[in-house]
């Protein structure tokens, strides 16, 4: 038992370590590359390399007590394999992004905020999030789930400005509290109508949003 433990613990410490290191890769990589709604990714090379560190660090934090249980259902051997996998998913969302994205303007960011802020209120995201919290049998598979629960604010990174330090950090505290709080109602349902008024305020006052904007 204590084996266990402390193969736990050390999964544990070795992926909120590995979280760090790629915020400090993050932050050294987008320098200079945000332009808000006007952001252009660069080369899928480069843009796949921004965007594994940049997954590494948003959601390993939130992964860690998955990676801790399968560290303690299969030991040290499982972690690699599990967060390998689980990062996987994550990397394959970014070849969507590189498919999909395009430079575009403050009313395309708002459409897209208001949608991500309406999908938090469907079943589909209370399946996910469920599911997230749930014993994964595989890191992928637990990635796909929390893929699911997080689509909306992910969507909102993406068109706020993806290579924003200051938008990263803020979808990563609310996905991380998504993945370790307890859902409720007294907390989810503000959220949602907040993204939903933060869609107001980018349509009337665009200015006002911090690094929404190309800088002058």
């Amino acid at each position: 038992m204590t084996a266990v433990r402390t193969t736990a613990a050390a999964a544990l410490t070795a992926t909120l370590g590995l979280a760090a290191a790629c915020w400090v890769v993050s932050v050294w990589q987008m320098t200079g590359m945000d332009m808000g709604v006007a952001t252009r990714l660069g080369s899928f090379a480069f843009f796949t390399a921004v965007w594994v560190a940049m997954m590494a660090a948003m959601m390993l934090p939130g992964a860690a007590p998955a990676v801790a249980r399968a560290a303690r259902a299969g030991g040290v051997r499982a972690v690699p394999l599990f967060a390998g996998s689980y990062l996987a998913v994550w990397a394959l969302a970014g070849a969507v992004v590189f498919a999909a994205y395009q430079p575009h303007g403050t009313a395309a960011a708002g459409a897209v905020t208001i949608a991500a802020g309406a999908y938090e209120f469907t079943p589909l995201k209370r399946h996910f999030r469920r599911r997230c919290r749930e014993a994964a049998g595989s890191g992928f598979g637990f990635g796909l789930c929390c893929a699911g629960s997080s689509a909306g604010l992910m969507a909102m990174l993406v068109v706020l400005g993806v290579m924003s330090v200051g938008w990263m950090a803020a979808i990563a505290v609310l996905v991380t509290a998504q993945k370790l709080l307890l859902p409720r109602a007294a907390l989810d349902v503000p959220l949602a109508l907040a993204i939903v008024a933060f869609r107001v305020l980018i349509t009337v006052g665009p200015s006002s949003v911090p690094g929404i904007a190309p800088p002058m």
